[in-house]
């Protein structure tokens, strides 16, 4: 092979060599532009995804709208806000002050002992009975259940005193009061289940709607918000005269607390 051929070989190689290179550069150029289209498209997915979130997070809930819904006050309600619940013989002189939960388990063994000797009491002219209505276990273990009770007591109130007395201890009875941790009363079916046992709200047309539409959820938080300004930290709690009585725990024992306190 000659000089000549040998340094045009060379150079031919040389320029096969940069050719390749050069192409190896583009492909790896395209590579990267790919990859850093791909991380910005991740990275605005993921911003978006993190805003999303956040606006969710923000929005507010059911309940937190329901609380700035057009009020609905119940029948057989009293004051401007329809939050003064008042059952009894006008002429009774005394009224007792009741403060219940409707998931509070211990509102429903008080209820389960003395309910009943609460409505002969108030049928009697015995006293009157002022009812106060609490929603603060949704928020300590969590659900919706005691807003949602609490509402459609405001549906059996609207249909008379004596289908709220008597859905309110159904609501407390051993058969159909679910324990603390179980959200039973946030689902309507089961609210209108525990109806179902009361004879005036049993096929009840416009309570079953009242209760599916939510119509007394707004007047619910309302008297939640009562409740929470009126310094009782717990339930159930009964007052005569603003004075507590201590929640006594068999019917006797609340006919002997209720007759001091009448006397006193």
């Amino acid at each position: 092979m000659s000089a000549r051929n040998n340094q045009q070989n060379k150079a031919a190689a040389r320029e096969r060599l940069r050719i390749e290179r050069e192409q190896q550069a583009k492909k790896d150029k395209v590579r990267r532009q790919v990859f850093v289209a791909g991380g910005v498209v991740a990275a605005l997915a993921l911003a978006g995804g993190v805003g999303y979130a956040v606006v969710q997070a923000n929005e507010p809930g059911y309940w937190d709208k329901a609380a700035k819904a057009e009020l609905v006050k119940p029948k057989n309600t009293t004051g401007e806000d329809g939050l003064t619940v008042v059952i009894g013989k006008p002429e009774a002189k005394k009224t007792l002050e009741l403060y219940e939960d409707s998931r509070c388990p211990a509102c429903a063994a008080f209820e389960q002992s003395a309910g009943d000797q609460v409505k002969k009491d108030v049928e009697a002219g015995k006293y009157k009975l002022r009812y106060f209505g609490a929603t603060f276990i949704d928020n300590g273990v969590k659900g919706e259940g005691s807003k949602n009770a609490l509402s459609a007591l405001g549906a059996a109130l609207n249909v008379s005193p004596e289908a709220f007395l008597e859905y309110k201890g159904a609501l407390y009875s051993k058969a159909l009061h679910p324990e603390e941790t179980n959200d039973a009363f946030a689902k309507d079916d089961y609210l209108l289940k525990v109806a179902d046992t009361v004879p005036a709200l049993k096929g009840n047309a416009e309570f079953k709607k009242a209760v599916q539409d939510g119509t007394y959820d707004r007047w619910a938080m309302d008297m939640s918000d009562a409740f929470n300004k009126s310094g009782v930290t717990g339930t159930p709690t009964l007052k005569m005269d603003g004075k507590k009585i201590e929640t006594p725990a068999t019917a006797e024992a609340f006919t002997a607390a209720i007759d001091k306190a009448l006397a006193g």
